[in-house]
């Protein structure tokens, strides 16, 4: 398969990047980690936790405009995602939280982070908050799947049979339009060639907890601050995405805030950028632990 390559906006921010690989813990192999921004005494870093089949440039347009606030950013290729490698085994959320705590120990020094999950990296997040309490100071779960609530099963299409990049491009177009964005107009250039590569760099094949009830159950034993975003129309709650903070609410989480963004699909950081960010800021600032 022809290697595709990455977006020039990606490139520009690895120039500016740091990147370490820490062991996964269980046999060969290393997690890859993008730093970006120093470390401040008294505010906390930001570790950005992307979406299944996805990488650190889920969060292409956050990374810098966190910076500038003053932030040390840590964006992680998930096990088996991007540049990192699988774990002999893993297979779902549950397989990655034991290399994730281990990769933050190492990299973080035990300083709990603000951690930010975005679909899959929600769940996963929330599942490495439960089992090692305190990893996170606040967690902020951006459309977040394993709520025990039935997601739209939406026409996505193969692409992996495919050897012309043209015809592997119009199927990445189309699933980008069903599942990631509200409007098929936002699907650009930058977004093809991230999301093209992203999809040809997964091999963790096999996600089922997002269609569980994995993260509420989770969510039961995490004690730290919550705070929750979707884009108004993320297709996999379609016409739903209100109703679900009843859900949060039941799990008995701490749940400081739910936001919703207008005119926004399931990659609300990528297509509302700005409107997320600040979403995000109201929400820490609610999201203070006492």
């Amino acid at each position: 398969m022809v290697e595709r390559p990455l977006p020039a906006a990606a490139h520009g921010l690895l120039a500016q990047a740091r990147r370490v690989r820490t062991a996964l813990g269980r046999g060969p192999g290393t997690m890859l980690w993008t730093q970006w921004g120093m470390p401040r005494v008294g505010v906390p870093p930001v570790v950005l936790l992307h979406g299944g089949s996805g990488s650190w440039m889920h969060w292409l347009r956050c990374i810098a405009p966190l910076v500038e606030s003053g932030r040390e950013v840590w964006a992680p290729d998930l096990p088996g995602c991007g540049g990192s490698d699988l774990p002999a085994g893993a297979r779902d959320a549950d397989d990655l939280v034991e290399p994730l705590h281990a990769g933050l120990q190492e990299l973080l020094a035990g300083v709990p982070c603000d951690l930010v999950g975005f679909s899959f990296g929600a769940l996963t997040g929330a599942l490495l908050e439960a089992a090692h309490p305190g990893a996170a100071r606040r967690l902020a779960l951006v459309g977040a799947p394993g709520l025990g609530v039935p997601a739209a099963r939406l026409p996505l299409r193969a692409w992996r049979h495919l050897q012309d990049p043209q015809a592997q491009d119009a199927v990445h177009r189309h699933n980008l339009a069903v599942l990631m964005l509200s409007d098929a107009s936002a699907v650009d250039e930058t977004a093809l060639q991230l999301h093209a590569w992203n999809v040809a760099h997964d091999r963790l094949q096999r996600r089922r907890l997002s269609s569980t009830d994995a993260l509420a159950r989770a969510l039961a034993a995490v004690a730290c601050p919550v705070s929750v975003i979707y884009g108004e129309m993320d297709a996999l709650y379609a016409g739903r995405v209100g109703s679900l903070e009843a859900v949060f609410r039941a799990t008995g989480c701490d749940l400081r805030r739910f936001a919703v963004i207008p005119g926004a699909g399931h990659w609300v950081a990528y297509e509302r950028p700005q409107a997320f960010l600040q979403a995000l800021e109201t929400a820490w600032g609610s999201a203070t632990p006492q």
